[in-house]
């Protein structure tokens, strides 16, 4: 499986240009990481990512999504009291942490695979103007298995109004 780092150079943010092209695949190689494509791509840019930052000092992302009222969530999700579904939430943060794995080095397609709480304590609405994702990484596993572990939270306008615990994503390998 190609190194990631042969193909990418790691940057401390990402715009959302970059974004999509990691979501067209091979951005980190062959077989390797890679964002979804719109509309499920969750994120117009990541303003920060690191190997050593956040809560648990072990690594961290924090990307954003301007809202519009536009979004195809909205039309879809509550008829007649739109908001974002907190699941896009919850898949917006695994989508960073498979970005990270890719991003710091680790082989394989990011699958998610499991999260322990998940609590939602407001929501996002079309008068929402900017969602925020943080994401701390926990735990780190590298090896014959690829395992990254982080705490999250999502904030609309600068309130928190979702958190997860335990958010599991695992790289796979291509199967020949």
């Amino acid at each position: 499986m190609p190194n990631p780092h042969d193909f990418h150079t790691p940057q401390p943010s990402y715009t959302r240009d970059e974004l999509l092209r990691s979501s067209e695949g091979g951005y980190f190689g062959p077989g390797n990481a890679q964002l979804p494509a719109p509309p499920m791509l969750m994120m117009d840019r990541i303003t920060e990512i690191s190997l050593d930052g956040g809560e648990f000092g072990k690594g961290h992302v924090v990307g954003e999504l301007d809202i519009v009222p536009g979004h195809w969530f909205f039309d879809c999700h509550y008829r007649g009291d739109a908001m974002m579904p907190g699941s896009l939430g919850l898949d917006a943060m695994w989508q960073m942490i498979g970005y990270w794995l890719g991003w710091s080095g680790s082989p394989g397609k990011g699958r998610a695979i499991g999260v322990g709480e998940v609590e939602c304590t407001g929501t996002i609405t079309p008068e929402t103007r900017r969602v925020r994702y943080e994401v701390a990484m926990r735990m780190v596993r590298r090896g014959k298995l690829v395992l990254g572990i982080a705490d999250g939270r999502v904030l609309a306008d600068g309130a928190c109004v979702f958190t997860a615990k335990d958010m599991r994503v695992g790289l796979t390998k291509a199967v020949d």
